[in-house]
């Protein structure tokens, strides 16, 4: 802990808010300075953008319930107006539109879990709030309040749907977007780790709601062809992961793969225009069995560097096994691009290279659970029959995916069909925020 006043607590989880909002931010800028020259409007995105990250400064750094509540509708505010960047588009109006009225919730939601805070402990104080023993049925309801703004916040499942339909915003916005603003139901829930991790129900639907999200944004983004849909549908699948290890008691790997996601996203949105003249690659899919099994131990020793780095048991039996499952999942996809037709070629350079990685996503795991040991975040949870249903269902939907053969020759059941269909209909983004002709757009 560096300072800790009345009105004001930088620690260790606000310095890396900040540094990860303020480099995104720095991005952003230098590269609007481009993509709007010429606009109209370009000062007045840069005063909102300025505002929105000064907004967010406040909220990650505040001490007290009140000043954050504040800061909190302000960084939406701004968001807002950069989403309507041209009010005289009808689709960029439906868009903000629609994300004004979840932020509104999320702010109603978080205004009275807030109240219900202060009533029983009579504290604005936020530390002050979370290491006082609270013995009261409304701790629950302040959870779940708080649980809800985050989710609305982060763009989980059923809320959705603000964040893949403001696709029509101007490019930087939607880099600042995904990469940071979203990211503030992560935050939310970790400052107030210390009130849900008493409560193993909120962390069980804390989990619940994430992997859905995660399994459904995931599916979905399969489903796109258009790239700003994918990412958006990406978007919502990582935060559905970094929700779920906040569910499984693990909020500094939370945290770690929240910065990640971030930095990551805002540049393939920022790189987002070049992605029609990219070299498209065939992986070869479904991949052989030999080449499939060799991925898998690229995976596992990527796994095992993991694991070494970050100090993890690989064999763990409480909720780190998620994270251990997720990395080999992760390693042998990564070392399967890498292994084509010239397999034996590259079998050196898949070890090599997924090592690498597993080691350095290891070690920033491990920095930042150093980082935040001072807040006793970190409380990996006993694993139930919830914990493995989600993993049975996430390895089995990945290997599925994996293998699944296209073949004009077999005939689906007509309720696969309409599944499908759904399951697209629903990943799509609201119809009026949609620009159906060019004439309706406007520059």
């Amino acid at each position: 802990m560096l300072i800790n006043q009345q009105f004001l607590h930088i620690d260790s989880l606000s310095l890396v808010m900040i540094t990860l909002v303020g480099f995104v931010a720095a991005c952003v800028t230098s590269f609007s300075s481009r993509y709007l020259k010429g606009d109209r409007k370009q000062r007045a995105f840069n005063v909102n953008l300025a505002a929105m990250v000064l907004s967010v400064f406040i909220m990650v750094c505040t001490n007290h319930l009140f000043i954050m509540l504040g800061s909190w509708a302000a960084s939406y505010f701004f968001l807002v107006q950069l989403m309507l960047h041209k009010k005289e588009w009808s689709a960029a109006r439906k868009s903000s539109l629609l994300a004004a009225q979840n932020f509104g919730l999320g702010f109603c939601y978080l205004t009275n879990a807030f109240l219900i805070l202060y009533g029983m402990t009579g504290q604005t104080n936020i530390q002050a709030i979370i290491h006082t023993p609270i013995e009261s049925p409304w701790l629950i309801v302040s959870s779940i309040l708080l649980v809800l703004a985050a989710m609305r916040q982060s763009s989980i499942w059923p809320f959705h749907l603000w964040l893949t339909s403001s696709l029509n915003s101007p490019t930087p916005v939607s880099a600042i977007m995904h990469a940071g603003l979203v990211n503030g139901g992560g935050f939310l829930l970790v400052r107030f780790a210390p009130l849900i991790l008493e409560q193993p129900i909120i962390l069980n639907m804390i989990f619940t709601a994430g992997i859905i999200t995660a399994l459904l944004g995931t599916l979905w983004k399969l489903m796109q062809n258009d790239i700003k849909r994918m990412l958006a549908c990406s978007t919502m699948g990582q935060m559905g992961f970094m929700i779920a290890q906040c569910g499984l008691g693990l909020f500094p790997a939370a945290v770690a793969h929240l910065c990640w996601h971030g930095l990551f996203k805002a540049y393939l949105f920022l790189a987002s225009g070049s992605a029609a003249q990219e070299k498209r690659l065939d992986l070869n899919y479904p991949p052989s069995l030999k080449h499939f099994f060799i991925a898998v131990l690229c995976g596992f020793t990527g796994t095992y560097c993991f694991a070494l780095t970050s100090h993890k048991n690989i064999f763990a039996n409480d909720t780190t096994l998620f994270i251990i499952v997720l990395s080999m999942i992760t390693g042998t996809q990564f070392s399967l691009t890498i292994i084509r037709e010239t397999f034996s070629i590259k079998i050196p350079l898949a070890f090599i290279s997924t090592m690498i990685m597993g080691g350095l996503y290891g070690l920033s795991v491990r920095l930042i659970e150093d980082a935040l040991d001072p807040l006793d975040v970190l409380q990996p949870q006993q694993l139930n029959m919830l914990h493995m249903i989600a993993l049975f269902f996430l390895v089995a939907g990945w290997l599925g995916i994996l293998f699944m053969r296209e073949s004009k020759k077999i005939e689906l059941p007509d309720w696969v069909l309409k599944t499908y269909v759904r399951m697209l209909n629903a990943s799509q983004p609201h119809p009026k925020t949609i620009t159906t002709h060019r004439n309706h757009y406007q520059f």
